[in-house]
Order: C-alpha cells, then structure tokens, then sequence
C-alpha cells in the first residue's frame, strides 16, 4: 500500500514537474502593453442607472429636434413612428396586453439608459459619432415626444438621470416562473 502511494506521488511529480519548470523559466514574448488611461477613458464609456459615467454636455429639446431630423429620422420615422426601424414613440399602457409595444416611452425604465445606448450605438450607420451635447438632445427630444419631458427641458449629467421613466418600476414584479427566485 505504501509502495502504490510512493508511485503515485512520483508519477504526479514527473507528470507535472515539466510544465512547472517551464513557466518558471519562460522568456518573455514582448508582446502588448499596459494601457494608457487615455485608451481606458476610451473603451470606459458606460453609464450607469444612476447616471454615473454621464459626460459634460447638455442639450435641448429644441436642438435635439435637429439632430434627430439630420440622424434618427430616415430610420425612426419623423416622429418616432418606427418606419422603417424600431419605433421610439408611443406604447403607453400596452405592456400587460397580448401585443405590447416596447418603446423609449413605454418599457424603459432610466433615461440614462437612453443616453448610454443612443451615444454607443446610434446613428446606426455611425455609432459613436455624437457628441455628448447630440446624444443629450437627441435625448431630450425622444422623451418630449414620448410626453416625458416638456418642451423647455435642457438635460445634462444632472438633470438626466432624475427624469422618471413611465415604466421606472415595471422590472420590480417577482418572476412568475418556477424556476427563477
């Protein structure tokens, strides 16, 4: 019995004593680098529920009516209609119902959810390309026309994120399913 255990250990040991031996010694491949914290500020530009990691900037109702015409509308439909892509606008009340129309105004429950999907995402043949004071317009505007926000509304890193969404608590209901606690 002793002499199995020896030839074990032994075994384990001439099995992996050569790859240990190699990692100790491995000569360094010089490849990449640490990233700069330019490069991370880059690459670091999600936005949380709460509205950390909004950037400076604002933007108007009024100025994000021009933004959507000249970048949202050929897809979105002049007021968010959805035509030919998603629809934007409307939806109010149709969540419960067999055919729900999931819209900005009607399923989404932060508004700087918006912010943080329209600045990495849209326009779609662009993504990326707004400044922060377009995606803050734009924004503006896609919540006036979902009767969120009145027309005067300038929105900005504080501001944003203390617009209360229609559906704010719709994600709250336990989960009906067995198999989900």
């Amino acid at each position: 019995m002793r002499s199995r255990s020896l030839a074990a250990l032994i075994l384990v040991i001439l099995l992996f004593a050569p790859a240990w031996l190699l990692a100790q010694n491995a000569p360094p491949y010089g490849l990449g680098r640490p990233a700069s914290p330019q490069e991370i500020a880059g690459w670091d530009i999600d936005v949380r529920a709460d509205g950390q990691g909004l950037p400076p900037g604002s933007g108007s109702v009024r100025d994000g009516m021009n933004v959507y015409a000249e970048h949202c509308a050929a897809c979105h439909g002049d007021k968010g209609e959805g035509n030919p892509m998603d629809r934007l606008v409307g939806g109010t009340g149709t969540l419960a119902s067999p055919n729900p129309v999931r819209t900005v105004g009607s399923f989404w429950p932060y508004a700087t959810t918006l912010f943080d999907y329209v600045r990495r995402a849209m326009p779609f043949n662009a993504p990326e390309s707004l400044t922060a004071d377009q995606v803050y317009a734009v924004c503006a505007y896609i919540l006036y026309l979902n009767q969120i926000v009145p027309a005067e509304t300038v929105l900005d890193a504080a501001t944003l994120p203390k617009v209360h969404m229609p559906n704010r608590n719709g994600f709250r209901s336990p989960d009906p399913r067995p198999d989900v606690p």
